[in-house]
């Protein structure tokens, strides 16, 4: 299997591990799309997300959401496929941002194992250090994510999440508080977290970046594997 489609299956199966821990919350794996449905706050402005593969999808898409009541969702087209951008476009749909599909095999990880000040990886503590609400997905959600924080002059600062699988380990939410950037903790939390996957046995791993860590995740060995275009209704 391609790193693409690991990649694929790795974030759609976190998808589906978060709707566990929000109330009603679902992935719905329809022909040509995988809608993750939160209907709940706080996960209703946060992970409302589906990737397209067709456009003949786009109802059923839509029919899922509406019968939720949600208004406003992101839907993911991977650039490649121009013909389903141009359908998304001339429903209304708007251009919203911008993320890379990235992957590794992990034999390939060269950079050394980051020697890190940890801080116990506590769900509570993760979502306060960045701002997170507290009662953002329930507890053993966390549980399911191998979670590192990674403390600085004794303070938590940076950290980043990691979800195994069929032997990929998806990398998310890796960031760094302000006042701690450009000492280069997003790039040690993401080569711990790679070191860590190898270790438990995963033979890739897979990422979506912001053109901001694009440089930073190609430096650790990860691959381009073309962007997602995320577009939400324009009625949103």
């Amino acid at each position: 299997m391609s790193l693409y489609r690991r990649g694929v299956a790795t974030l759609l199966a976190s998808w589906e591990a978060y709707a566990a821990g929000s109330a009603g919350a679902a992935l719905h794996a329809l022909d040509g799309v995988s809608a993750a449905v939160f209907p709940a706050e706080p996960e209703r402005g946060v992970y409302n997300n589906a990737l397209l593969f067709d456009g003949g999808a786009i109802e059923a898409m839509e029919e899922q959401y509406a019968a939720a009541g949600i208004g406003r969702f992101a839907a993911w087209v991977h650039e490649s496929d121009a013909p389903l951008a141009a359908e998304l476009e001339r429903r209304g749909y708007v251009l919203d941002m911008t993320t890379r599909a990235m992957g590794m095999w992990l034999d390939d990880l060269r950079v050394p194992r980051p020697r890190l000040d940890l801080a116990a990886p506590a769900w509570g503590d993760y979502l306060r250090l960045f701002g997170l609400p507290g009662d953002l997905l329930s507890d053993d959600v966390g549980a399911r994510f191998h979670l590192r924080i990674a403390r600085l002059k004794g303070a938590s600062v940076a950290a980043s999440l990691a979800f195994d699988c069929d032997a990929d380990c998806g990398v998310y939410n890796v960031a760094t508080i302000g006042s701690a950037r450009r000492r280069g903790l997003g790039s040690a939390v993401t080569a711990l977290a790679l070191h860590e996957a190898r270790d438990r046995g995963c033979t890739t791993a897979s990422l979506q970046a912001t053109p901001m860590a694009e440089r930073l995740y190609a430096a650790l060995g990860f691959r381009d594997l073309g962007r997602y275009l995320e577009y939400v209704p324009g009625t949103a």
